[in-house]
């Protein structure tokens, strides 16, 4: 009987040990998943800004034409001449017309600018228009002189004096009827440019 007993005795102190063993909640490893571990968010390194972003683009100038220079032994000439048509800006249309006071036709008009530097030149546009040596209008410089006709048969009708020249500009000065003398690019001209007949350098 005594030795059912003790067995029975050691069985129960066993037992009751073994909740000594467990592992506190507060003891926990914090690399387990729980609510009580705290999470470490990594940093992160800002990204520089990519070059597209901080460097605005830069647009390319647009190419511009230069008007042709006045170059040569007929330079001053050439200068006098515009300088002294832009002075006659405004000034009113009058068919036969010889000087500023009493007004200008389109051929009194360029024969006076050239009377006065010294160029003898004829006094109507179709004479005008055999005179001094035909050029190419790309190549048309101040001071030449374009001569108009209204179809491939008719006669020269009109004259108008070069005082600036581009590629895909060609202005001039001359008296309209409608308008006196004024400064206009016969080639953005819908009326002049379909007539231009040649363009001649009368310059020598």
């Amino acid at each position: 009987m005594k030795l059912p007993l003790l067995f029975f005795v050691v069985l129960s102190l066993a037992l009751s040990s073994c909740g000594s063993f467990r592992t506190p909640v507060g003891m926990r490893n914090p690399s387990r998943g729980g609510g009580s571990s705290a999470t470490v968010e990594r940093s992160r390194t800002p990204r520089p800004p990519s070059r597209t972003e901080d460097q605005p683009r830069v647009r390319k100038p647009e190419k511009v034409e230069k008007a042709r220079t006045v170059s040569g032994p007929t330079a001053m000439v050439r200068t006098e001449l515009v300088s002294q048509a832009e002075t006659l800006l405004g000034i009113r249309y009058k068919y036969g017309g010889n000087t500023p006071k009493e007004g200008f036709d389109c051929s009194g008009f360029v024969k006076y600018l050239y009377n006065d530097q010294g160029l003898d030149i004829q006094r109507v546009s179709r004479d005008q228009a055999k005179e001094g040596t035909p050029i190419d209008p790309e190549t048309a410089r101040p001071g030449d002189l374009v001569f108009y006709r209204r179809g491939p048969n008719q006669p020269v009708f009109h004259v108008s004096m070069i005082v600036d020249a581009s590629p895909g500009a060609i202005w001039v000065i001359h008296p309209t009827s409608s308008r006196g003398v004024i400064r206009e690019n016969i080639l953005a001209s819908s009326y002049w440019r379909p007539k231009i007949y040649n363009v001649r350098d009368l310059i020598r």
